[in-house]
């Protein structure tokens, strides 16, 4: 199998994560799409001896040495800084997530893994740009998607993504929540292997509505779509109280969280284990994880940086490319 990895905004630490895993055996070939130049670059601010080769699609599939990376050509359009935006570059920054992402539909890539990105200055390129969940989608033709983050202990699906707060009770619809739920439960069976989902899903307002007194849409629209599901292969617990659904007695027996929008689930998942979560996108038609962090501009090319977070999405795209072969 391959593993495509993009470098992310290139002045930012995603060219130093990607070198930091690129320093340890794989049992999958990793390829990136990027600048040579760049990397090398990097590799000398961190210390840390690198050899790039050019990727061949004919050659045959090979696992990962240590210290090695095979690069598809793609360089920077404007010079880069280490921690210094330039939005020059948000364009090849694009480039390099559409190019991997159609390596993978037309399988010359069985998952992609992505560096952190700077949002702000891609849109102001003029691009427009909310994140990888929704560009992914729209470069595969995709409807609905579902943001997922998961650590070893805790997986905390979303189901909105990057809203500001006050448009967030209008994007949750009975449709668009039974495609979330949907997905989620087909996901987790066929890229988790988990043949009966258990999911937990939070209510919106506080306490869960207060039984109307504090909202009605845990009454209008969770409740029923949740009861549409009685009787499937997955349980379906909810709406709960998200003040207490993140307690160890519910998430003991939880295979997911399913929260109502970003900053309500992944708070919580982050404090339990930031540096070493995993971004999963589900209902793609191939496999994108990425790391759980941001850019991190003052740390590029200190040697400062992590890179568990990205060791960690590159072995669960390995480990579901993996479940979706066999």
């Amino acid at each position: 199998m391959r593993v495509v990895v993009t470098p992310g905004e290139p002045s930012g630490i995603g060219p130093d994560v990607l070198i930091g895993a690129c320093h340890r055996d794989w049992p999958t070939q990793l390829v990136t799409i990027g600048d040579s130049a760049l990397l090398e670059a990097r590799a000398s601010d961190l210390g840390i001896a690198l050899d790039i080769q050019p990727f061949d699609a004919s050659d045959p599939h090979r696992s990962h040495t240590k210290g090695r990376i095979e690069i598809v050509e793609h360089p920077c359009r404007y010079p880069v800084s280490c921690g210094q935006l330039e939005v020059g570059n948000a364009g090849w920054i694009i480039d390099t997530l559409r190019l991997a992402a159609q390596g993978c539909m037309n399988n010359s890539f069985a998952a992609v893994t992505t560096a952190p990105v700077n949002k702000g200055i891609i849109n102001d390129s003029g691009l427009a740009f909310s994140g990888h969940t929704e560009y992914f989608a729209e470069i595969a033709g995709i409807d609905r998607v579902v943001m997922m983050l998961a650590t070893s202990s805790l997986r905390v699906a979303l189901a909105t993504t990057h809203l500001p707060l006050r448009e967030v009770p209008d994007a949750i619809t009975r449709d668009s929540l039974r495609g979330v739920i949907s997905i989620l439960i087909d996901e987790l069976q066929n890229k988790f292997d988990i043949a009966n989902p258990r999911i937990l899903v939070a209510g919106l307002n506080p306490h869960a509505g207060e039984m109307g007194h504090l909202g009605s849409e845990e009454i209008d629209i969770i409740q029923p779509v949740l009861a549409e599901f009685e009787g499937s292969a997955a349980s379906i617990i909810g709406p709960l109280p998200a003040d207490t659904l993140f307690t160890p007695e519910y998430l003991n027996t939880a295979d997911a969280v399913l929260a109502m929008y970003h900053d309500q689930g992944l708070p919580v998942l982050k404090s339990q284990g930031f540096g070493e979560a995993v971004n999963i996108t589900l209902g793609l038609p191939f496999i994108r994880t990425s790391v759980d962090h941001g850019t991190a501009l003052p740390l590029a090319g200190t040697g400062k940086a992590k890179d568990t977070s990205m060791v960690a999405a590159i072995q669960l795209a390995f480990d579901l490319a993996a479940n979706k072969i066999a």
